[in-house]
């Protein structure tokens, strides 16, 4: 199994950090030096306002004491680590604490232009080329009697900002380093949690998808990936029990359509050859004819429930009267009772009892409810239908007095074509379906279906219908 989603996952932290990386020099670079210059260039000029503000300052070229003023702003230069210059309004400098005392034979400076960093108390570069290297300058005006007199400038070279920039980017360098650090960190972890589970899910789904259906995966996590797994194991088993299904519906639909069709072929193909003389030809054409009859019945029932499975498939909702479709129903069999000796006795609520339902469907119900109840009755037995109305429920039941169900089998004869041992010799008509055919009409309904038997005493069908808000 190729590794994309691992190699993806490395390949997307290696471009985080050299897109950190990137970032931290360029952008991290000036934002960096800004921020430097910004804090110094700051801190300079209330330095150097400060020092405007001294009176010797503002009367510096008239006191005597000058020597002193020099000594004193030496001092402060080297605390400050920059040097400090006293500029008159032409251009002298009268000061410079990076240069010996002087009194007089003051440099000018050339072009000299106070206005120049206008927008600015700041500038940085060789200070009208003063200096051979840029320095970060400052200049403050000193003012006397509303009168500028002249300059305090305070000069602080670059490269003491571009150390002091180099060492805030090497700790961010750092710190990104150790960020970068804990995102590798997390590729075991991602491995761990994520991607190993991740892996025994597609281990899974390829069994299943070559035909494995009887693997299970081996995850048990209370996450998103255990849910996960735990679905696909179920899907699975769903899966498989569909395709046992729809083996055993085959080999019981082949079971069931070969039967007549041998008798059919047998009997047929025996009168053509002369095999059955022609005195016994009517008794073997009648069994062909009830092969036929079984034939059919299968055929529709299995129409009927293809029709059923459908999806989205909507029920003609009506409101009807149950007790005259029981009538009906019940003397659509007079024949067969008639045959049998056996006698449908109706219990009926109320002239009429209307309920909402598919007419159609619910009289298919009650058909092969009574045709079931006939064919495991004994002769000379009663058949009781009944209609009860309890809490706005209506309930329908149709009761034998047959052989009974099995406990064992109670719970399987809804499965289609499933039959009971002991009725496959009694009645060769029947096709397993009929149940089936119920089950999925109540449940298409909403409604409940329910079985009470006893082996030797007889069985009970009771389902359910809504009762109509019409009155009658």
């Amino acid at each position: 199994m190729k590794k994309y989603l691992y190699i993806k996952f490395i390949l997307a932290i290696i471009l985080l950090g050299l897109l950190g990386f990137s970032a931290i020099s360029l952008a991290g670079g000036k934002l960096m030096q800004e921020h430097v210059e910004s804090v110094y260039s700051e801190k300079l000029y209330r330095e150097a306002t400060h020092i405007a503000q001294y009176p010797l300052i503002r009367s510096y070229q008239t006191i005597e004491n000058q020597a002193t003023v020099y000594n004193d702003l030496c001092t402060l230069s080297t605390y400050q680590n920059a040097s400090i210059w006293l500029i008159s309004a032409k251009g002298e400098i009268l000061l410079d604490t990076s240069s010996a005392f002087i009194k007089d034979n003051f440099p000018i400076i050339k072009d000299f232009n106070p206005g120049q960093t206008s927008g600015s108390y700041y500038q940085t570069g060789l200070f009208f080329h003063q200096f051979k290297e840029e320095h970060l300058s400052v200049m403050v005006p000193v003012t006397l009697n509303m009168r500028v007199q002249g300059y305090v400038t305070m000069h602080l070279p670059m490269t003491v900002l571009y150390e002091q920039r180099d060492e805030l980017l090497n700790i961010l360098y750092l710190l990104f380093f150790l960020f970068l650090l804990i995102m590798l960190a997390i590729i075991p972890v991602f491995s761990l949690m994520i991607y190993r589970p991740l892996r025994t899910i597609i281990q899974g789904a390829d069994a299943f998808a070559s035909g494995n259906l009887e693997y299970n995966i081996p995850l048990e996590k209370e996450d998103e990936m255990g849910y996960l797994a735990m679905t696909l194991n179920y899907m699975s088993d769903e899966l498989e029990m569909t395709g046992n299904y729809q083996k055993k519906f085959i080999a019981n639909v082949s079971h069931d359509f070969r039967s007549p069709l041998t008798s059919i072929k047998g009997y047929t193909e025996a009168i053509l050859d002369g095999t059955i003389p022609p005195e016994l030809q009517e008794k073997y054409l009648n069994i062909v004819v009830h092969e036929t009859d079984r034939l059919y019945k299968l055929t529709q029932s299995l129409l009927t429930l293809n029709n059923l499975d459908e999806k989205g498939r909507q029920l003609d909702y009506s409101n009807f009267d149950i007790n005259t479709i029981i009538k009906r129903t019940a003397e659509a069999f007079e024949g067969t009772c008639r045959e049998k000796r056996i006698s449908i006795e109706l219990l009926l609520t109320g002239q009429t009892l209307l309920v909402h339902a598919d007419m159609g469907q619910i009289q298919q119900v009650l058909y092969n409810l009574i045709d079931n109840a006939i064919k495991f009755s004994p002769e000379d037995s009663v058949i009781k239908v009944e209609s009860t109305l309890k809490h706005e429920t209506v309930f329908i039941s149709v009761k034998d007095m047959g052989c009974g169900i099995p406990k064992s089998s109670l719970s399987k004869i809804w499965d289609r074509f499933y039959k009971i041992d002991s009725s496959r010799g009694k009645d060769r008509k029947g096709t397993g379906l009929g149940l089936a055919i119920v089950k999925e009409i109540m449940n298409s309904h909403k409604q409940n279906i329910n079985v009470i038997s006893t082996e030797g005493v007889g069985t009970e069908f009771i389902f359910t219908l809504s009762k109509s808000k019409e009155e009658p």
